[in-house]
């Protein structure tokens, strides 16, 4: 699977959000009227302050703190590689200019692969930089094209071959191909907390470049590939 594809065209990308506000309180009051209203049949017995811990997952109430990127090195006759690259800050508008010349100066040939990115990564970075009036690099300006004309990949849909009921996580894909992992600090539930009471950006920097070594070697793997072994993958900056 994947054959068709050049490894040096892809790349791998994934993003860490959390709230916009440390807590529900700092929200403004119409904000947190529109935040009860959403999430009113999703919270339960919870209240929407309680539920507020969560607001990173839409793209309305939430920010990018973290988006992480990796190249594949070409092979040729040597060991193949994966460098990866993070744009991290508190600076939400310059994070994503950055990310948007960046992405602006690769060739055009270039496809943006994430797990489950065409339900979130991809929407939520083109509904923020909508937001803070950052322009769309052409990878990301996919209204009206076809779907096949649409340079994204999902690591996640290639695994429901046609079956739309299917979520998989990343963690359970890598556990049953054998790819080994160190997600051994943070979870994805509690960016959140190390970013809004611990100010631990860099921690959520390396988690986040944790998934897309991750999501680069399931590719390898969905490919029939051997791993990205560890000394042939580069942390660029």
């Amino acid at each position: 699977m994947l054959e068709q594809y050049d490894l040096s065209n892809l790349m791998v990308l994934d993003i860490e959000t959390v709230p916009q506000y440390a807590v529900h309180s700092d929200m403004p009051v119409i904000m947190q009227e529109l935040w009860a209203h959403k999430t009113r049949n999703m919270r339960g017995e919870e209240t929407a302050e309680d539920f507020y811990e969560r607001a990173g997952i839409w793209a309305e109430f939430g920010k990018i703190v973290c988006i992480s990127v990796g190249i594949f090195s070409n092979s040729g006759g040597k060991r193949p590689g994966l460098r990866v690259k993070s744009f991290a800050g508190h600076d939400e508008k310059q994070l994503l200019t950055d990310f948007s010349k960046m992405l602006s100066g690769q060739p055009l040939s270039i496809i943006l692969c994430a797990h489950n990115g065409k339900e979130f990564d991809f929407p939520y970075i083109c509904r923020r930089m909508l937001i803070h009036g950052v322009p769309f690099p052409p990878h990301l300006q996919i209204q009206g094209k076809r779907p096949w004309e649409i340079p994204h990949l999902d690591t996640m849909e290639l695994w429901k071959f046609g079956d739309y009921k299917n979520f998989t996580s990343l963690n359970l894909l890598t556990a049953i191909f054998d790819i080994p992992t160190s997600k051994d600090d943070i979870d994805g539930s509690q960016v959140a907390h190390v970013y809004w009471v611990q100010n631990a950006l860099e921690r959520i920097c390396t988690y986040c470049q944790k998934d897309v070594i991750a999501t680069a070697q399931l590719i390898r793997r969905y490919r029939g590939e051997p791993l990205i072994e560890e000394d042939c993958v580069t942390i660029v900056g």
